[in-house]
């Protein structure tokens, strides 16, 4: 069983940005920590993952709202970060799915 790499910080880059309220990023952080325990149990089923993935990525899509009402919104710096942080994740449990694919239900 592969534990995830404790010292990559997950959403680094909206966690730098004040444009993006901390309290919203932990909520997508809490997300993707999901999609990490999950892969960390073992899961190597790519349908399995991929629909991890797309839960987390629906989830994502309905706090947009909740930035807009603080102010913000999931844009092009949002969209990057969570890309980048869930093309890691992937690489480092040596998922062979591509990001695009694991982060296609986005509408952000």
């Amino acid at each position: 069983m592969t534990k995830f790499d404790a010292d990559y910080q997950l959403l680094a880059d909206m966690y730098e940005d004040e444009y993006f309220p901390n309290f919203l990023v932990d909520k997508i952080k809490a997300l993707m920590q999901d999609v990490i325990a999950f892969l960390e149990a073992g899961e190597r089923d790519l349908v399995k993952i991929q629909e991890k993935f797309d839960e987390i990525t629906l989830a994502i899509n309905d706090l947009q709202e909740e930035f807009e009402e603080n102010d913000s919104e999931i844009e092009t710096g949002a969209r990057e970060s969570i890309a980048e942080t869930a093309a890691y994740i992937l690489r480092w449990f040596d998922i062979d799915l591509d990001v695009e694919d694991a982060i296609g239900e986005r509408d952000w």
